[in-house]
This record gives structure tokens, C-alpha cells and sequence, in this order.
């Protein structure tokens, strides 16, 4: 069955990094696209990024344009999304998501089961 596992997720300061993996199994993974989401308490989810099925196209939510930067090894099966200058506003549980097709524009359909990025001094 479809899985898809994030892990990478922690504590760290404003400014700090970190990089948020996913890995995926039950499905061929060089035939979807990827993305990633997030959700702060109290909130819904919301688009972070998304990457097509061959890491030649990547889309970004205004908010985290030039911080973030999402990539995927196919080889692996896995993607990831790597955050810079990391601010409080960025803390939310942060899940990875399968396309329903090779690019994002046909929407979502597996979800994992989200990793915690707490952003504090």
C-alpha cells in the first residue's frame, strides 16, 4: 500500500535550519509528483511546496520563497524539503503529500502522517 513516511522534523532557534525528509514505498514514486504542507494549531493546512515528477519544475508558497527549497532523489524514493532561515511563524506540523499525477496541478491524494518543526529561542 501507498506510504509515505516524514521524518527530519525538531526544535530549533529563528534563523536555524533543518531538512525534512520523505520517504515513499507502495507506488512508483518517479511517476508523481511530491509536495509538502503544513498546519499550525488552530489552523488548516496549507500549501507549502511542490515538485514535479522529474525535479525539473518546484513551486513555492509566497511566504516561504527563498527560504525553502524542495528536491527529490528518485534513485531513493524519497524527497525533501530543506528550510533556512527559519522563522516562529514556520512552526506547524509539516506533512509530505502524494500528486495524483506526474505535476501538481491535478491535486493530492496520500498524505503522511506529518513530523513537528517547532521554531523558538
Amino acid at each position: 500500500q501507498v506510504q509515505l513516511v516524514e521524518s527530519g522534523g525538531g526544535l530549533v532557534q529563528p534563523g536555524g535550519s533543518l531538512r525534512l525528509s520523505c520517504a515513499a514505498s507502495g507506488f512508483t514514486f518517479t511517476r508523481r509528483a511530491m509536495g509538502w504542507f503544513r498546519q499550525a494549531p488552530g489552523e488548516e493546512r496549507d500549501f507549502v511546496a511542490a515538485i514535479s515528477w522529474s525535479g525539473r519544475d518546484s513551486y513555492y508558497a509566497d511566504s516561504v520563497k527563498g527560504r525553502f527549497t524542495i528536491s527529490r532523489d528518485n534513485a531513493k524514493n524519497t524527497g525533501y524539503l530543506h528550510m533556512n532561515n527559519l522563522k516562529p511563524e514556520d512552526t506547524a506540523v509539516y506533512y509530505c503529500a502524494r500528486g495524483r499525477g506526474p505535476d501538481h496541478d491535478l491535486g493530492w491524494d496520500y498524505w503522511g502522517q506529518g513530523t513537528q518543526v517547532t521554531v523558538s529561542s
